[in-house]
């Protein structure tokens, strides 16, 4: 009897690591100390300097349910870009340079070339979010998943100056909601998708007119990261006062955490166009409109709140950083809270 007869495969562990090596060299900064394969990934303090007040900020996620579809289509080269918005996105949020990014994969067994997929799609990640992938974990769990599936998570590290934090605080009403586009469902509420649409090979190689593809391409379609975005905006001399990430929760959960007391947001639907794969989402599945706010992005995978007299700047920012802007709503007093109108 020796590990391998009781499931696990330190050889292919072993293989693993050199298909991702050229994958994370690719997301190396000058900061990154060492390389691939050392006990701990090093980085250098070097970032804090010249900052006034240095605050670390992190952010830890997963890809949720959304995996089930790369198990069934066996595609797994970008739901790692998903694993790294999830968590660079809110270190965003706060106004914090993402600087480096670790994952870890659990696997009923190891077959080094999946691992090598999902593993470039976390490097693809790190790339759009110019954070370096210093480190991770494969681990193979033999009994306890089933020898075709996998989990993945992600931990990442920004940093940003005490005065350049975004906190909501300075929200005062008549401030506006800059919406920046979603790519689609993105990494939230696939337990739901996976109730509407039945999860088969066939149906997700269905091609909708609407959808301009496939369902199953359509679904994995990876997390929008809004990183470049955000540094564009500040970079423009724009002050954003509060930033939410569009994840779990839609709109009713997630735009009143960037609010202070005494405001209410109010988001204007009309203002911004609801993604093909939500109407057909809501149709299939006659899920109620607010139902679909409170669990789905929508179309919007980020709501910045900044002055109305810097809303047409902010817009202008972010299309030169390939996003999509909307005028999206505005802020009023009231209860702390959203409405949707």
């Amino acid at each position: 009897m020796d590990y391998r007869k009781a499931g696990v495969d330190i050889e292919a562990g072993y293989q693993s690591v050199e298909l991702m090596k050229e994958f994370v060299k690719g997301t190396t900064r000058p900061e990154v100390l060492g390389g691939i394969g050392g006990f701990s990934g090093a980085f250098s303090a070097a970032a804090l300097k010249g900052m006034e007040k240095p605050v670390l900020l992190s952010g830890t996620d997963g890809v949720g349910t959304k995996l089930k579809l790369a198990f069934l289509l066996d595609r797994h080269d970008t739901i790692g870009i998903d694993c790294v918005a999830m968590c660079v996105n809110d270190v965003a949020c706060a106004g914090g340079e993402p600087l480096f990014f670790l994952d870890y994969i659990a696997c009923g067994r190891n077959y080094p070339e999946k691992i090598a997929s999902i593993v470039k799609g976390v490097a693809e990640g790190c790339k759009q979010a110019g954070a370096a992938l210093v480190g991770g974990e494969t681990a193979e769990h033999p009994g306890m998943m089933p020898e075709e599936e996998y989990d993945l998570a992600g931990f990442a590290v920004g940093i940003a100056d005490e005065k350049d934090l975004i906190t909501g605080a300075d929200i005062r009403e008549g401030d506006v909601l800059i919406g920046l586009a979603s790519s689609g469902v993105h990494s939230n509420g696939f337990s739901l998708v996976r109730k509407v649409f039945e999860m088969t090979r066939e149906s997700l190689d269905t091609y909708y007119d609407e959808l301009n593809g496939t369902l199953g391409d359509t679904l994995l379609t990876p997390t929008r990261i809004y990183v470049k975005a955000l540094k564009a905006i500040k970079e423009a001399g724009i002050t954003v006062k509060g930033a939410s990430h569009i994840t779990g929760g839609g709109f009713y959960e997630n735009i009143p955490r960037m609010l202070p007391e005494g405001v209410r947001a109010v988001v204007e639907k009309a203002n911004f166009p609801m993604l093909p794969i939500f109407r057909l989402l809501q149709e299939k599945g006659n899920i109620e409109e607010k139902v679909m706010y409170n669990t789905y992005n929508c179309g919007l995978g980020m709501v910045l709140a900044v002055d109305a007299a810097d809303a047409e700047k902010t817009m202008e920012a972010a299309r030169a950083a390939g996003e999509m802007p909307y005028l999206a709503g505005y802020c009023k007093a009231g209860e702390k809270g959203v409405d949707i109108c």
